[in-house]
């Protein structure tokens, strides 16, 4: 009976630990992007349980290479910077149908999370995002039709986010010297 014991503490122990490890291989399933810029690599984090059609939409656009050559078109240091729209001469990038609003998704626009852009209206959000280059609260949801959709976050490589919020503008938050994302990856 003691050896019997001793096994099921065994199988009991071990199922703990695995039990244990379980949440953190969840987290590392899900997909992430690589940006390559002019001023160095980060990589966000996407969250599709969160914002389903908002991390297909962005995937997709990333394996079609549409982010490749655009460039950070508007900085706003203590704010954000937004990108995915413009190539290096200002010219807007043709895009797919927008998607629907997800910013009542639970995830915040906190410091490093990446957001949709969009118009007034808030079923807009096509390539364009942004990264909160701190906490954004103002932008969360209130109700079903306002708020600006996070659907991931910077994992590695927000020293170059804070290098690009400080980055020289002129008229319009347009970066002086071009923040280019060279590309942008599926890492995982």
């Amino acid at each position: 009976m003691a050896m019997q014991l001793k096994k099921w503490t065994r199988r009991a122990l071990v199922a703990a630990v695995l039990a244990a490890s379980m949440p953190v291989a969840v987290a590392q399933t899900a997909p992430q992007v690589k940006f390559q810029t002019s001023m160095g690599d980060f990589v966000v984090e996407v969250y599709p349980e969160k914002a389903p059609k908002t991390v297909e939409n962005f995937l997709q656009y990333v394996k079609d290479k549409h982010y490749d050559g655009t460039i950070f078109h508007r900085v706003i240091n203590n704010f954000m910077v937004q990108g995915g729209g413009f190539t290096p001469s200002m010219s807007q990038k043709p895009t797919r149908p927008p998607v629907p609003l997800e910013a009542q998704n639970g995830l915040k626009n906190d410091l490093g999370t990446i957001a949709m852009a969009r118009t007034s209206d808030p079923n807009s959000a096509t390539a364009q995002f942004f990264v909160n280059v701190k906490n954004n609260d103002f932008l969360n949801a209130k109700g079903a039709s306002d708020g600006y959709a996070v659907f991931g976050k910077v994992t590695s490589g927000m020293e170059v986010i804070n290098k690009i919020k400080v980055a020289p503008t002129g008229p319009g938050d347009v970066p002086i010297t071009q923040v280019t994302i060279n590309s942008a990856t599926l890492a995982k």
